[in-house]
């Protein structure tokens, strides 16, 4: 009997262990073995390679001058995403700081039932603590509080669904369409998910608040509670570690496996690596680090202003003087092209040579008035016949209309000519 029930005890607890495991292990970060990594680093950048092969489910690369995706793995497939959600929370709190509410960064809050009572990864909060919304914003992003977050949310939105109703006005606002939120920590809910790709758009949209730069790149921090300090550590294992890395934010639950979100900065080429979806946290830094270091191997930022430049300076030179124009004050135009973005653009070093540029659907024949910036044609860039730009050529003046006097003076011309 004596048996018995200590079978029974041993079941129970390991029963317990389980549920506690399924319920509370989010983001309970594994310790970072640095000395495996930094060997992984170092064979990565010593033998580049051509084609990254991921462990990872689902991965993307983006240029964040062109938003050029560089890499891509099932990056638009919806999936959750873990505590890479607190990107969008950083970036709802800062953008509503003053907006219906008295807040700022300085201003100190008093920890909800909700925020204390809340599981996973956490600051450390309990009910009627006092912290500054600035340490909760460091709390949320560097050791991924889900305290944090409940309070960021319970301060700004007033609870956490209305909240997640300023989350998911924003990614309308990003045009994502992909995506929605309904918790500010990411812990899984059916309805809770974004893909590779629109979370590097929200993460590169993210890193141009100054705040949430600085925040992101800051490798341990100080926060005060109730009065007494605490330092706490940043769960990226690529931040200090990998040249150039400079952010973004990890996670982990059971249904969204190792995430992690990285914003590296080398040599003005500035890049921002996702993957989702590994099943370890080795995969997810191996996969990471495999990702930076092939798009830096591989791709060079060419100056295409130039070549386009050069292009439509040789085609204006000969084309200009064939393009006609009827009854107008002047028989031809001048062309000019239209402004356009990504004149700085990331292309696979191999490929270089293969930068094309044609023309087409030109209009010689135009009859006055012409407006200014009335379009001429198109000036279309290709690298290995995928299409980088499209620049429309338009003309760069008025020409306005002959009157009964310019033909009066034409035909005047015109007799003195004969004669």
């Amino acid at each position: 009997m004596k048996n018995i029930k200590k079978a029974i005890l041993i079941i129970i607890l390991n029963i317990l262990m389980i549920l506690q495991t399924s319920i509370f292990a989010y983001e309970i970060e594994e310790e970072t073995d640095y000395v495996w990594m930094q060997e992984e680093i170092q064979n990565t950048a010593s033998n580049p390679i051509s084609e990254p092969k991921l462990n990872s489910r689902y991965a993307v690369v983006l240029d964040r001058n062109s938003k050029a995706i560089l890499f891509e793995k099932d990056e638009n497939k919806r999936v959750p995403m873990a505590s890479t959600t607190k990107i969008m929370t950083a970036i709802v709190l800062l953008e509503n700081l003053g907006v219906n509410n008295n807040l700022t960064l300085d201003t100190q809050v008093e920890v909800c039932k909700e925020a204390g009572a809340i599981g996973g990864s956490r600051l450390g909060l309990k009910a009627g603590d006092k912290i500054t919304v600035n340490n909760l914003l460091y709390g949320l992003m560097l050791c991924s509080g889900n305290d944090a977050a409940i309070q960021i949310a319970v301060s700004i939105g007033g609870s956490v669904e209305g909240f997640a109703n300023l989350m998911n006005k924003k990614a309308q606002d990003l045009g994502l369409e992909n995506t929605h939120f309904v918790t500010p920590h990411g812990l899984d809910e059916p309805e809770h998910y974004t893909t590779a790709y629109e979370l590097a758009l929200i993460a590169d949209y993210a890193l141009n608040n100054e705040k949430i730069a600085e925040v992101v790149k800051t490798k341990t921090y100080t926060v005060t509670i109730n009065g007494y300090s605490k330092t706490i550590n940043n769960t990226n294992e690529l931040l200090g570690y990998l040249n150039g890395v400079n952010g973004v934010k990890t996670g982990f639950t059971n249904g969204a496996g190792r995430c992690l979100v990285t914003s590296v900065s080398r040599n003005g080429f500035n890049i921002i690596t996702v993957v989702l979806g590994a099943d370890t946290k080795k995969i997810r830094t191996k996969d990471s680090i495999s990702l930076i270091e092939y798009t830096y191997s591989n791709y060079e930022l060419v100056n295409l202003e130039e070549i386009i430049n050069e292009k439509f300076n040789e085609w204006r030179k000969i084309n200009e003087k064939r393009i006609n124009v009827y009854k107008g004050k002047r028989n031809n135009i001048k062309t000019k092209l239209e402004d356009y973005n990504n004149k700085i653009y990331p292309i696979k070093k191999d490929n270089i040579k293969d930068i094309n540029v044609k023309f087409k659907n030109i209009q010689i024949n135009f009859e006055a008035p012409i407006c200014t910036n009335t379009k001429v044609g198109e000036l279309v860039l290709k690298v290995c016949d995928k299409e980088i730009m499209n620049i429309e050529i338009l003309t760069n003046e008025n020409i306005e209309r002959k009157g009964i006097k310019e033909y009066i003076v034409q035909c005047l011309h015109e007799i003195q000519r004969n004669n």
